[in-house]
């Protein structure tokens, strides 16, 4: 627990000196963030600069690699996930600005890039002793072994959580909140009490592994918050899909890492509703020619139905944390997990 708190503590205060001097020279070098025409209401917005996501990536990575110790291969792991999915998010963002328009990069190459280091990060997965092919089963607390599926399902998380968090970034501070939501009340807290639901079992090694992964978890909430304090409406930097990307590689992995991925539809219930409304919406226009939602995402159809962008952050973070407190108390509840040895 002292890691995560340190590891918090160190991305944060890095995040804190590096953004206002990345985003003065964001704004020199006029990286400004393109905006859709149809989001008619955001062009107010067009030229803050973007790429933010750059500040709290550089706090969590040097918080990471200066504070883990000993055996660190899912650290490690934590970290070629969130600085691969956020170079990805960085060159789409950069042709973006280079080319002035909202087009970055083609979906194919997105796609092929997401999907070539999230098979990495499977086969990693899959060979990990640390990690595995078990998965803890929500609210009873005993695993299930998939095997080889363990793969795919990896492969799956990765593509949701990126796309899912990308989805979520559209309004000032929406993904930063919803982030640190889910990170503070379930996964960082939820790998917390497992580690010490059992600890007094493990070996060394895998002591150290968890140990080092809860710095990551402390070190991304320290991070995502300090941004929060410049993308908070209205925004001084947007995150851009490096940094969207990057916090959707990282979560995914930690929830991999802690064998929680069965948790993440219902804990992460609003980085999944910014997807469903999305594939929602795309279905039934095309087959009625008419739209569910006035736009979507649905924060989008929110802000069209008069719905400040602060007031939407608070309902993104409060529902988050609702379903995410009470999934830890059910699982305390049903007696799965003695989280106190």
């Amino acid at each position: 627990m002292t890691g995560m708190l340190l590891g918090g503590l160190t991305a944060f205060a890095l995040t804190c000196i590096l953004a206002p001097y990345g985003i003065r020279m964001l704004s020199r070098n006029h990286a400004g963030q393109p905006i859709l025409g149809y989001v008619d209401n955001h062009l107010a917005k067009a030229g803050t600069p973007t790429m933010g996501g750059l500040f709290f990536i550089a706090g969590v990575l040097v918080a990471v690699f200066c504070l883990v110790r000993g055996q660190n291969g899912m650290a490690l792991v934590f970290a070629a996930s969130f600085f691969g999915y956020g170079a990805i998010g960085f060159l789409d963002d950069f042709l973006k600005v280079h080319f002035h328009h909202n087009q970055g990069l083609a979906a194919y190459q997105k796609v092929i890039a997401q999907l070539g280091l999230a098979a990495l990060i499977a086969v990693y997965c899959y060979r990990s002793p640390y990690i595995g092919t078990e998965l803890i089963l929500p609210f009873v607390g005993t695993t299930v072994d998939i095997g080889w599926g363990i793969i795919p399902l990896a492969i799956v998380v990765l593509l949701a959580f990126t796309n899912s968090v990308n989805l979520t970034d559209g309004l000032d501070g929406l993904a930063s909140v919803t982030t640190l939501s889910y990170l503070f009340v379930t996964l960082g807290l939820y790998a917390a009490m497992l580690f010490l639901s059992v600890r007094d079992g493990l070996g060394a090694a895998e002591a150290e592994e968890q140990r080092n992964l809860l710095i990551c978890g402390g070190a991304l909430a320290g991070g995502v918050l300090a941004f929060l304090l410049f993308n908070a409406h209205p925004a001084k930097v947007f995150m851009g899909d490096t940094g969207s990307l990057a916090l959707g590689g990282g979560l995914a992995v930690l929830a991999l890492s802690t064998k929680t991925v069965l948790l993440v539809p219902i804990v992460g219930i609003m980085f999944v509703w910014s997807s469903i409304s999305v594939i929602v919406q795309v279905l039934w226009y095309k087959l009625t020619r008419r739209r569910v939602f006035s736009m979507a995402p649905f924060h989008h159809h929110l802000e069209r139905k008069g719905w400040s962008e602060t007031r939407v952050c608070v309902l993104y973070g409060t529902v988050t944390l609702l379903v995410g407190v009470a999934a830890v108390l059910l699982t305390l509840y049903f007696g799965g997990l003695d989280f106190y040895g």
